[in-house]
């Protein structure tokens, strides 16, 4: 059974179902410059029409994209704080329109 609504999914294999903010927190924490440098967080369906991803910077701190081809929405920010940006996904997923 997968995900009733999105799935987070990171370069190393790593994989959530309906991940909660806390464990974006803990997948984005998981994040370094080598072999796990991004999340992926979108809806468990053929040709999503959203998404949301975080990806580690060269510099430091992470660079998030959000996505959303229903409302035209593409947004870039950068920040330091992984709670800001685990807190921030989890507002703007819950506004996203779901399969079924």
């Amino acid at each position: 059974m997968g995900a009733r609504y999105y799935g987070a999914d990171s370069e190393n294999g790593d994989r959530i179902d309906d991940p909660s903010e806390d464990a974006l927190f803990m997948m984005i924490s998981d994040l370094d410059g080598s072999d796990n440098t991004s999340v992926v967080v979108q809806p468990d369906e053929d040709a999503p029409l959203w998404f949301a991803s975080v990806a580690v910077l060269e510099e430091g701190g992470y660079e998030a994209v959000r996505r959303d081809a229903t409302r035209n929405e593409h947004e870039v920010t950068t920040s330091t704080s992984i709670n800001d940006i685990a807190r921030d996904l989890t507002v703007w997923m819950a506004a996203r329109h779901y399969p079924g």
